[in-house]
């Protein structure tokens, strides 16, 4: 019985992880052991109860973000500019809806609590927030656009 107890307890805390880091699916290989815990009802964040319908494909920006990013990564190191990276795959939204104005410009000015764009990722639309204060020098993501774990969405001037 002590055993499953400290299974449940480990299962818990893979649970919480999950939740602290907007998590959708965990795998775990251990060995032999292998642990895969998923949510099976993904829970739409951010959305007001009356609801939205989120279009799978927004329209295309008119400027592409597809030219060369290392000039301006460069520019970062040199103004030391904070980045708010992706923290999963998916597909980014800088609005919550095509009608609606969107999360951040540049200039806006951002609180760490501060919602900067949506990034949805196996139907979910996650909310993703600035974690830093200062100011938006730049977006570097498109609206729309396909996005990996680690990508520069937003470069920031911190207060």
């Amino acid at each position: 019985m002590a055993q499953w107890d400290e299974q449940l307890d480990k299962l818990k805390q893979i649970i919480e992880i999950m939740k602290a880091h907007n998590l959708v699916e965990v795998r775990i290989k251990q060995g032999e052991d292998e642990v895969s815990v998923k949510k099976d009802q993904p829970q739409i964040i951010g959305v007001p109860a009356a609801g939205i319908n989120m279009p799978t494909a927004m329209p295309a920006p008119v400027a592409s973000s597809s030219s060369p990013a290392e000039p301006s990564a460069e520019a970062a190191k040199q103004e030391k500019l904070a980045e708010i990276k992706s923290p999963l795959v998916g597909t980014f939204y800088s609005q919550s809806s095509p009608d609606s104005e969107p999360f951040v410009e540049v200039g806006s000015h951002v609180e760490p609590e501060t919602v900067v764009c949506i990034i949805e990722a196996m139907k979910v639309m996650n909310e993703i927030k600035a974690e830093t204060a200062g100011t938006i020098a730049e977006i570097v993501a498109a609206n729309g656009e396909a996005v990996e774990y680690g990508r520069v969405l937003f470069r920031v001037k911190p207060d």
